[in-house]
């Protein structure tokens, strides 16, 4: 997923590899949004900026591009990460994908 941003192209990509999506400005990681999967559910555990490129949108472009893809491959969501479960609130076109941590 690419986005155009305040200082350059962010694309976003999940790194399975890494158990994480990582977001990347001229190929420089910039931020990512740490997970772990099981059969049925996508558990977000932890999402990180960069001190230099805070306030660019990263971590709301971390936040589509997983979500959009959880949905897309059937997932439920667990938001353990405050800043997911805070994008999810925002947006309630997502709130049908989260679940609590007993129900994955």
């Amino acid at each position: 997923m690419n986005e155009a941003g305040a200082g350059g192209e962010v694309t976003v990509a999940d790194t399975p590899e890494n158990s994480r999506y990582e977001a990347r400005i001229a190929g420089t990681l910039v931020g990512f949004a740490d997970y772990r999967r099981t059969a049925h559910a996508i558990v977000f555990v932890h999402t990180e900026v960069g001190d230099a490129y805070r306030g660019r949108g990263i971590a709301s472009a971390l936040g589509r591009c997983a979500l959009d893809e959880a949905r897309v491959a059937g997932l439920r969501v667990v938001a353990t990460c405050p800043f997911i479960a805070w994008y999810i609130d925002q947006r309630p076109e997502y709130g049908d994908l989260r679940r609590e941590p007993a129900e994955h």
